[in-house]
């Protein structure tokens, strides 16, 4: 017969079991979503917690379509440049504005469930789902562009404005890289809009910690536009020169006497 403590871990064990269930369905609305791979990834995302609250500052004055867009301060140097240098050249044919920003994991769950008209699993392709967003890192940018010109927010047709063209040209000059282009094997939807930042050169302040935060992401499903560090040959030590034996001196036959 167990003993009163023994009982007790078993009744304990069987209420989490329990419970388990109704979690998973409170993270993806319906609990329709799979379990985390071998990687980690859930339907296509790998997962991401929420960045510090003394890293998220208010992104430059005027960028964000709504008052409350922040972002991870070792990003704003750099994006302040990529607006600057924007702003500056007519090829652009409009603003860049920030539709979205840093998102923590509470409210990315309020985006990700606020369709219901869709799977969960559907819903994954173009969204991700709470714990599972870029956005939450605070170094992942929504982009739009002002005037929009016909064109909704977060839709594809953006790639054709001028100034999505100037991103593919431009960004990575400030150290940000798309993080799902079209046909990427991520299985998430292509979204010219989105934008990660993990700075110019690993050196750069900061850079260091972006790119250990997405390293999983970026060494699986490259970036498109990406940011490649250059290949550096270092030598340490020059080895010898070989050594090439001078070829043998033909040997002269000699004609016989007559």
């Amino acid at each position: 017969m167990p003993t009163a403590p023994a009982a007790f871990l078993r009744f304990l064990a069987l209420l989490l079991f329990a419970m388990l269930p109704a979690a998973v369905q409170a993270q993806s609305c319906d609990g329709a979503l799979p379990p985390p791979g071998p990687d980690g990834r859930v339907a296509g995302h790998f997962p991401y917690g929420d960045a510090s609250d003394q890293d998220i500052v208010p992104a430059p004055a005027g960028f964000g379509l709504k008052p409350y867009c922040r972002v991870h301060r070792a990003i704003l140097a750099d994006l302040q440049h990529l607006l600057d240098a924007a702003r500056a050249d007519p090829a652009v044919g409009g603003e860049l504005r920030g539709l979205s920003c840093h998102r923590e994991v509470a409210r990315q769950r309020n985006v990700f469930c606020r369709d219901r008209s869709v799977s969960a699993a559907e819903r994954a392709i173009s969204v991700a789902p709470a714990g599972y967003s870029e956005h939450a890192t605070g170094y992942a940018i929504d982009f739009a562009v002002r005037p929009a010109r016909g064109c909704p927010d977060a839709e594809a047709c953006m790639a054709a404005s001028p100034a999505a063209r100037w991103l593919f040209a431009n960004a990575r000059r400030f150290g940000f890289e798309m993080s799902f282009p079209a046909g990427n094997r991520q299985r998430v939807k292509w979204e010219p809009w989105h934008w990660r930042w993990v700075g110019t050169s690993p050196g750069e302040p900061g850079a260091a910690q972006a790119r250990l935060v997405f390293a999983r992401a970026r060494a699986q499903y490259p970036a498109d536009p990406g940011i490649r560090d250059p290949l550096r040959v270092v030598v340490s030590s020059q080895p010898p020169l070989p050594v090439v034996a001078a070829p043998p001196a033909p040997i002269k036959k000699k004609g016989k006497r007559r």
